[in-house]
């Protein structure tokens, strides 16, 4: 699969030529993948009512259970180019499948381990095709981390969640990360929506933590520990910060997190995709923090500093 999504030409995908692609060499979870070209061609038409349906069938036939299939990375390139051409009020959700696409399944892990992990399981393979699945996140990885240009600028548009997708399909990519790092940075820095800016700082941590920049635990402490920052910022930095170290939890961070003037957050945050798949709505944000307070298994400390670095 990282084969066939790297062999895609840019003439291909910017003029849509789905007949240039291997679909029919692989299955989605319903059916074969040449159903998949029609259904982003109907997604990328001018027809609203039929583009709305055809994007829930995609995230029906490619985000299965919260799995992905290896059909989905030959599609993310076009969800890609759909998502800065196609129906605005579209926008995010297909960036949220693209993510999903180039992400372990995650649904109900809010631990430190869990939270900002990426890759699969080596072993785990899809049952139609015997594929390793993270061959198929590493593939849907790629083509992200090649439309970097089509992604970076959606940072700064109009909409609040396509902002918080942005940052959720950026956090995945493979290299250009000083890059990518600075340009997250740069949005936190002048942005004022809630939810994005706990988007953008995990987004940073995610980075962050695949790359080992050992600088960024003390990053996202200055952060959290600072009473003059806002409390989404102080909220999202906290989860960012226990992601990235194996301490214990401070008293002051307990304190922070455990303050029930936070559960006036929790609606407030639930739209931020990394917490969206914690639990139900209104519980999210609660459950994720029980769970990394109480958890026996946090990741392991970053060691091997990268270039770009992180500020506040």
């Amino acid at each position: 699969m990282r084969t066939a999504v790297g062999a895609i030409a840019p003439e291909v995908k910017d003029e849509f030529r789905y007949d240039e692609v291997p679909w029919r060499r692989f299955r989605h979870f319903y059916g074969p993948g040449e159903e998949i070209p029609g259904l982003l061609a109907t997604l990328a038409s001018g027809d609203a009512e039929a583009a709305d349906g055809a994007l829930r069938q995609l995230w029906t036939n490619l985000h299965h259970q919260g799995g992905t299939i290896a059909v989905g990375a030959l599609a993310v390139p076009f969800l890609l180019r759909t998502a800065t051409t196609g129906h605005p009020g579209l926008r995010a959700q297909t960036l949220h499948l693209v993510a999903e696409i180039g992400r372990c399944q995650h649904i109900g892990n809010g631990s430190r381990k869990g939270l900002l992990q990426v890759a699969e399981e080596p072993l785990m393979v899809e049952g139609s095709t015997m594929c390793p699945v993270d061959w198929t996140i590493q593939a849907a990885r790629l083509a992200v981390t090649d439309d970097l240009h089509l992604l970076l600028p959606l940072l700064d548009g109009p909409a609040p969640e396509v902002r918080s997708m942005s940052a959720y399909v950026l956090a995945a990519a493979t290299d250009e990360i000083p890059r990518v790092s600075s340009a997250l940075r740069f949005r936190l820095a002048n942005e004022d929506d809630a939810m994005v800016r706990v988007s953008l700082i995990l987004a940073i941590a995610q980075l962050a933590r695949e790359h080992q920049d050992d600088r960024a635990p003390g990053w996202a402490r200055d952060l959290w520990s600072d009473p003059g920052r806002p409390p989404e910022v102080r909220i999202g930095a906290g989860l960012a910060w226990l992601c990235l170290v194996t301490d214990p939890a401070p008293d002051e961070l307990r304190t922070l997190l455990t303050d029930p003037a936070i559960r006036r957050y929790d609606d407030l945050l639930q739209p931020v995709p990394w917490l969206t798949w914690c639990d139900a709505p209104g519980f999210a944000l609660r459950s994720c923090i029980d769970e990394m307070l109480t958890s026996n298994t946090p990741t392991a400390v970053p060691d091997d500093p990268w270039g770009g670095g992180l500020s506040s």
